[in-house]
């Protein structure tokens, strides 16, 4: 089954320079790049921070996204230990710059999905729809610039996503506590 997932994501990464042009190679640098240590999730998270009503919120997509690097970058990373596709690649087909460590899962897909799944279970639908169109960009990115696999991308979504929906579980039960 292993060898079935990387012979897809192989003929991802190598179709990839089909569709590439140079308005597409800006939009998805700015994309990956905005997910960059999270910044853009610390970003939408500033006014929920700020409007009291929506305080827990924001407390619960920083914890969220701390949960879902935990387990991400500082467990899972260090465990599979899968090498990136642009460790393969020329320095010439590049965009940006190669990335240090491991590939699976993608760090910046898991967090950008923790936040679909704490937004999605919290918030609004205009709220949802920017934050779900924001990760997807951000995912989609990582691809197209060829520092994951597409098998990297989907189980981050999937982790993120289990980890956000987990966080506001245990942040309501604590919260519960505390206020309740």
């Amino acid at each position: 089954m292993f060898k079935k997932i990387q012979l897809i994501d192989d003929k991802v990464i190598d179709n990839i320079i089909k569709i590439r042009s140079p308005i597409k190679n800006k939009i998805m640098i700015a994309a990956s790049s905005a997910g960059n240590l999270g910044i853009i999730w610390f970003v939408i998270c500033m006014p929920f921070l700020i409007y009291a009503p929506w305080r827990l919120t924001g407390v619960n997509i920083i914890l969220a996204l701390g949960f879902t690097q935990l387990i991400c970058e500082v467990i899972l990373k260090h465990i599979v230990r899968r090498e990136r596709p642009a460790w393969r690649l020329a320095d010439e087909e590049q965009l940006i710059h190669r990335p240090k460590y491991y590939s699976f899962p993608s760090g910046h897909t898991s967090a950008s999905f923790c936040v679909v799944a704490v937004v999605s279970l919290r918030c609004s639908w205009p709220v949802i729809l920017i934050v779900v169109i924001i990760a997807v960009m951000i995912a989609t990115s990582r691809v197209y610039l060829r520092v994951h696999y597409l098998s990297d991308v989907v189980v981050g979504m999937i982790l993120g996503l289990l980890c956000g929906a987990s966080s506001v579980s245990i942040f309501n039960h604590f919260a519960n506590m505390l206020l309740g």
